[in-house]
């Protein structure tokens, strides 16, 4: 049949624009956050409002130092109502599932009547400053669920300024009654450490069947993972988990026990299937109950709050440093002189310092 003639023609779509529909949501929760005062934010906040609570969020994900001052007075008012959930912070390789594990255990925080938040701390892209997660994408369930909060992390080359974000939101979900704040972490790089300076527990996702399961784990991540859930533990996986398993128990004995006097534990789990979601859930409350008996709990976070005190400062002194224009033009004279070799790097970095 004469292509003219069909009717099954393919019409040329309409292409869409440039600007993304994500970019315009923001600044439309902006302008509406730039005409609510602070006192209307606390108090709907605090009722746990989401559209304000959300809001309040993009204020301060927001490089505005207008829109930064409010987020702080915000920030301070809801301090006191802060500081009562358990902080779970999850990490893994990509392809391991956390996005499917943290859908069907946070279904079943909710089922037990629980309030849960879903935050992600995301390297984005330093191409085009896209999110590499796209967590409301993915958890179909929990993003319809009137007790849950999917937040994505704001897009930003610079990791620590988005976990400092991270942390500030913490603090928000808090004041608005989320008891369950669940940190999703990229699971490369950096992110880890960061996860791990703001959350209780720290839970590390594997995979098994991929050869010898201990290789390709940091030391560092081993240490610091509280517990480790071997996911995708079904149908013919099952058997390969249980093996792995029993190589990470043999691993994690290796190392002292922790200050908290906690012995991390291997666990095997079906996120697809909701296989083992309770004993994880189990698992995390006994860490909870013993740190807080032998007031680790509390110690933990005095001493995170301490970390993120001087790692503001860090920051803000190195944002301070870089955008002043005195330093701004003598870099910039520092970095010829140092191409064409009239001075070396220790040099220049000292006479910078000195101004």
């Amino acid at each position: 049949m004469d292509k003219k003639q069909s009717a099954l023609q393919e019409k040329k779509g309409v292409s869409q624009p440039e600007t993304t529909n994500s970019m315009s949501a923001e600044k439309i929760k902006l302008n509406r956050a730039k005409q609510n005062s602070v006192n209307e934010f606390v108090s709907k906040i605090l009722e746990g409002d989401i559209p304000f609570l959300s809001r309040a969020i993009t204020l301060v994900e927001s490089t505005n130092t207008k829109h930064q001052k409010k987020a702080n007075e915000i920030l301070e008012r809801c301090l006191p109502y802060a500081n009562n959930s358990v902080r779970i912070g999850i990490t893994g390789v990509p392809g391991v599932g956390k996005s499917t594990f943290i859908e069907a255990y946070g279904k079943f925080l909710t089922n037990q009547g629980k309030k849960v938040a879903v935050l992600a701390v995301d390297p984005s892209s330093s191409v085009n400053k896209g999110a590499i997660l796209g967590d409301k994408t993915r958890m179909e369930q929990l993003v319809t669920d009137k007790n849950a909060f999917i937040r994505p992390s704001a897009s930003g080359s610079s990791l620590g300024g988005v976990a400092q974000k991270t942390r500030e939101t913490i603090i928000l979900c808090e004041a608005a009654g989320f008891d369950t704040i669940l940190i999703e972490t990229v699971g490369v790089g950096q992110s880890e450490t960061l996860v791990h300076s703001m959350v209780d527990f720290f839970l590390l996702l594997k995979l098994s069947g991929a050869g010898n399961e201990l290789q390709g784990i940091k030391r560092g991540i081993i240490e610091m993972a509280d517990a480790i859930v071997i996911n995708k533990a079904d149908g013919d996986n099952e058997k390969n988990a249980k093996i792995a398993k029993v190589e990470f128990n043999r691993a994690l004995h290796l190392y002292p026990l922790k200050e908290n006097n906690w012995q991390p534990k291997v666990l095997t789990a079906s996120a697809l299937n909701k296989i083992n979601i309770d004993k994880v859930d189990e698992m995390i409350n006994s860490y909870i109950s013993l740190t807080k008996e032998n007031n680790y709990f509390n110690l933990k976070r005095k001493t995170q709050n301490k970390y993120w005190l001087l790692a503001t400062i860090e920051q803000q002194l190195k944002d301070n440093f870089y955008n002043n224009p005195v330093v701004k033009k003598a870099l910039s004279e520092e970095i010829e002189n140092l191409e064409i070799g009239k001075t070396t790097p220790f040099n220049a970095a000292k006479r910078l310092l000195n101004m």
